[in-house]
């Protein structure tokens, strides 16, 4: 799969998340190490919700982007730092950090080691997101 994606062209990549994302995203919120996350597109001013790993740790939840500030839902969080999390089969909202100067690799495999293996193959370009949550 990481392999598929390094590969394979934009264009794609993208029918092939389109297709993906909806049947993951069912099971993702639910799933320790899944989460969905929930940004306001920046050109749209739609909700977008995308499955991704990451870990849950007190009221921060952070997670690797394996394309970087590239990745559409990175660009979301930096035009509107607002975002929901649904991990462990609740939603909770929060503020979006992204740490360009975190070390990515060595973050990746504290959090979810499966999902780390994959976006460290798949992804060109690395960095480490922090959503502070509102307490319950």
């Amino acid at each position: 799969m990481a392999l598929f994606e390094r590969l394979a062209s934009r264009r794609l990549l993208k029918a092939y998340w389109k297709l993906v994302n909806p049947l993951v995203r069912t099971w993702a919120g639910f799933v320790p190490g899944w989460a969905v996350i929930e940004t306001i597109g920046r050109r749209t001013g739609r909700a977008h919700r995308v499955p991704i790993g990451g870990r849950l740790r007190k009221d921060s939840f952070w997670l690797v982007a394996g394309h970087g500030r590239k990745a559409h839902y990175v660009l979301n969080m930096e035009a509107n730092p607002s975002v929901r999390v649904r991990s462990h089969g609740r939603w909770r909202t929060g503020t979006a950090h992204v740490l360009p100067d975190d070390d990515s690799r060595r973050r990746l495999f504290s959090l979810n080691p499966v999902n780390g293996f994959f976006i460290l193959l798949a992804g060109p370009e690395l960095v480490t997101v922090r959503i502070d949550l509102e307490p319950r």
